[in-house]
């Protein structure tokens, strides 16, 4: 017997909490334990019964999201927070300030604050609730292949060695390889973990850097102003036919893959999701190598799955340099496993590195 997942659901929305809570106590693993109208009736409930993981909403009378949050963590309850946001413009602005105050994830509502086809991303919500879960108490998640009910009952210590013992340096100099680009692939806890790499790069690294973040379509754009507002390089969403310039970031559109042609232009299509994902990194990091050969660096950051994986493949074989973040950093040891275990990644670094050492391969120090 295992111990069932206990959620509370906040929502203004008394619909919307019943449909959720539908959803996950439909779940043999998990369970609402309450519901809650808004932060204060959280606040009141959470010192009664301590969930496992929160659902919030992010616009709610008397207490938002955000509110809520910052309430929480002058508390400090550690309980893993999943937003749940529409697709307004006030919606994604405030869900990338709730990742930044340490929400673990979020939810896009398909279709507004009362979204009664919520169901359509059930899925993606329960994997959520079950990752928040796992990450909460400290156990490595590694694939999205395994079941979800082993790991909960079976813990997988987070290891080092492997990577340590395994991992490569690329015998080369900055100024050997003048790299000319830079990419970048993440998915599940990415947008804090990019946050934290590109707000650290230099504002004169001196090449363009182009990123593929896993992401409903509406909230990239809200993604590329948070992070051009607290980083030194010009970060955007980018457009079909931008021409790529040195020092500044390019975020892929939700929705769209993001490609980079020999005319160094940015060309974005709905071609078919990749590991059922678009944008896909892969995507980026195949049309990346082809334009820049030897001369480009790849990062794969923490991310559910395998995509980016054949990219790296393809950039080391052109002489690019890969690398990938380190397991005990990541959120979800998914994509950068699945690229370390091809054989090509030079380097294996530390969120809290990465930026740091994408500054001394590129300048060359």
């Amino acid at each position: 017997m295992f111990k069932k997942i206990k959620v509370i659901v906040v929502d203004d929305s008394a619909l919307m909490r019943k449909i959720v809570s539908d959803m996950i106590n439909a779940e043999a693993e998990m369970e609402v334990i309450d519901t809650a109208k808004n932060g204060e009736d959280l606040l009141t409930k959470i010192a009664r019964n301590t969930p496992d993981v929160i659902t919030l909403d992010i616009e709610m009378p008397k207490m938002g999201g955000m509110a809520t949050l910052k309430e929480l963590k002058k508390i400090s309850v550690d309980v893993p927070i999943i937003m749940l946001s529409s697709i307004s413009k006030t919606g994604t602005e405030l869900t990338m300030e709730c990742l930044e105050l340490g929400a673990f994830d979020f939810i896009a509502k398909p279709s507004g604050a009362i979204s009664l086809d919520i169901s359509k991303v059930r899925n993606e919500l329960v994997e959520k609730i079950k990752l928040a879960f796992m990450q909460n108490k400290g156990k490595s998640i590694t694939t999205d292949e395994k079941s979800f009910k082993t790991n909960i009952e079976k813990p997988h210590k987070v290891t080092t060695k492997t990577a340590n013992e395994m991992a490569v340096t690329h015998s080369r100099t900055g100024a050997t390889h003048n790299i000319e680009a830079v990419v970048m692939g993440a998915s599940t806890g990415g947008p804090k973990a990019l946050y934290k790499v590109i707000t650290a790069l230099k504002d004169n690294i001196g090449v363009p850097v182009l990123v593929v973040q896993h992401m409903p379509m509406g909230f990239t754009k809200a993604f590329a102003d948070r992070l051009n507002l607290n980083s030194k390089l010009k970060v955007v969403e980018a457009k079909d036919g931008d021409h790529v310039e040195k020092n500044v970031v390019y975020i892929a559109p939700g929705g769209y893959h993001m490609e980079i042609g020999s005319d160094k232009r940015i060309h974005l299509n709905t071609e078919p999701t990749l590991w059922g994902v678009r944008p896909a990194v892969d995507k980026l990091f195949m049309s990346a190598t082809k334009v820049y050969g030897a001369r480009l660096l790849s990062v794969i950051l923490t991310g559910m799955g395998k995509d980016g994986a054949q990219g790296t493949v393809a950039i080391k074989n052109n002489g690019g340099i890969t690398m990938a973040e380190h397991e005990s950093t990541c959120i979800i040891y998914g994509m950068p496993k699945a690229a370390f275990e091809t054989g090509k990644v030079d380097e294996i670094v530390m969120l809290e590195n990465m930026a740091g050492e994408i500054n001394k391969v590129v300048m060359g120090r």
